[in-house]
């Protein structure tokens, strides 16, 4: 009767997938945005690579350090927490 049932395990790992993705995705674009790195933003909106490429472009391409992406997300959070967008 459902061809595609999935158990608790696998919605969770689905949705632990999705957050990281998204998370990742949000963060490189915005990146890429705000260096005007126009090919790039294109390619990590279009392309899904669970992360992959988004993390490469953080630390390879726009040489952001841990230390600066905690805290972009720390204040991203913090503004999210506020809705202070």
């Amino acid at each position: 009767m459902y061809p595609f049932r999935l158990n608790a395990v696998e919605i969770l790992i689905t949705l632990i997938l999705a957050l990281w993705t998204i998370t990742w995705k949000a963060y490189g674009a915005w990146t890429a945005a705000k260096h005007n790195h126009k090919k790039w933003f294109v390619a990590l909106i279009i392309l899904n690579t669970l992360g992959i490429l988004e993390i490469i472009y953080i630390f390879k391409v726009a040489k952001k350090s841990w230390a600066e992406v905690k805290t972009d997300f720390r204040n991203g959070w913090e503004k999210f927490k506020k809705k202070d967008w």
